[in-house]
């Protein structure tokens, strides 16, 4: 298969290592918290936990580590839901205070299992940071919730500087990317809902090497645009295991520029970070955002800024 040959140089990863990094871990252990980073094997684990450019990030995840939905990219496991950690919000609180995040990124793992999907336990742990510090900022990588539209409105009462749902793929290729409680209409919704009644960015991500043709991915950021989603990343899809979905092709940088370029220059997104290491929570995008929220940068030099950091 395709996914079991040799990786190209462009995909070569650095391994986890180093003072910060030990210390971000072991007081995620201590609080009992998931990251995604850790959870999905993100490749960008230890630059962005090693704080070569700032402070240090994470991914939390919240509700467990344990989904209801099985999507074949993705590694994190599916069933034995459990019940959710009514400390966690203040948890996740005092986690970004010890580990001194400025910006921090809040995800879940899909809870089909609850009423509410979870939203109100995603929104008390929006609030709990915001309570801690007005000053941090909160992106949140939300599930679609089932398509609820009151779950997604409790998150955009919470208040979130970014909220994020990733569209993953294009159209034809929601399954078998996706579980098939997700899809590629219920995702737009999402993102159009969030637009439509508030002021805060929306951000979204795509996996390139699944199969798709450029005229979909194209398409797809028409869509996107269609609806103002402000923010878009693209990343190499990479296989997990040999249970997984397998890798279609390995997609060269150059074609990831392309895309950056197109859709910052011919579609006018405000930000795209594109490339095989990316992932939604990146942490180039989350220094664009920042410098355009807190620093009250142009929109030109908040990319800049965020280029400047990426190829550090």
């Amino acid at each position: 298969m395709e996914s079991r040959r040799r990786k190209p140089d462009w995909l070569k990863m650095r391994p986890p290592s180093g003072t910060r990094f030990t210390e971000i871990r072991s007081t995620l252990r201590d609080r009992n918290l998931n990251t995604v980073c850790e959870e999905a094997n993100c490749p960008n684990l230890g630059e962005c936990w090693s704080g070569r450019d700032g402070p240090g990030t994470a991914t939390f995840m919240l509700m467990g580590d344990r989904c209801s939905r099985g999507c074949n990219f993705c590694d994190v496991e599916t069933g034995g839901m459990e019940p959710l950690d009514p400390e966690e919000p203040e948890n996740v609180a005092d986690a970004v205070a010890e580990i001194g995040l400025e910006y921090v990124v809040l995800t879940s793992v899909d809870r089909d299992d609850l009423e509410d999907g979870g939203s109100a336990h995603f929104a008390e742990t929006i609030r709990a940071i915001n309570d801690r510090d007005p000053e941090i900022l909160v992106e949140v990588l939300i599930p679609d919730f089932g398509g609820d539209p009151d779950a997604v409105d409790r998150i955009i009462d919470a208040e979130p500087d970014v909220i994020a749902h990733n569209v993953e793929t294009v159209e034809r290729l929601q399954w078998p990317v996706r579980d098939r409680r997700a899809g590629y209409d219920q995702s737009l919704r999402v993102l159009d809902r969030v637009n439509r009644t508030s002021d805060v960015h929306t951000k979204t991500s795509l996996m390139l090497g699944v199969g798709e043709y450029d005229h979909e991915v194209y398409r797809t950021l028409s869509d996107l645009r269609e609806i103002d989603v402000d923010i878009v990343t693209f990343g190499q899809y990479l296989q997990p295991s040999r249970s997984h979905l397998d890798v279609f092709e390995y997609v060269h940088p150059d074609v990831f520029e392309t895309w950056r370029r197109v859709a910052e220059e011919e579609f006018g997104f405000l930000y795209c970070a594109s490339g095989p290491m990316v992932r939604s929570s990146y942490k180039a995008g989350e220094l664009f955002v920042d410098a355009l929220l807190r620093e009250g940068d142009s929109v030109e030099h908040a990319r800049r800024r965020a280029r400047a950091a990426g190829e550090a």
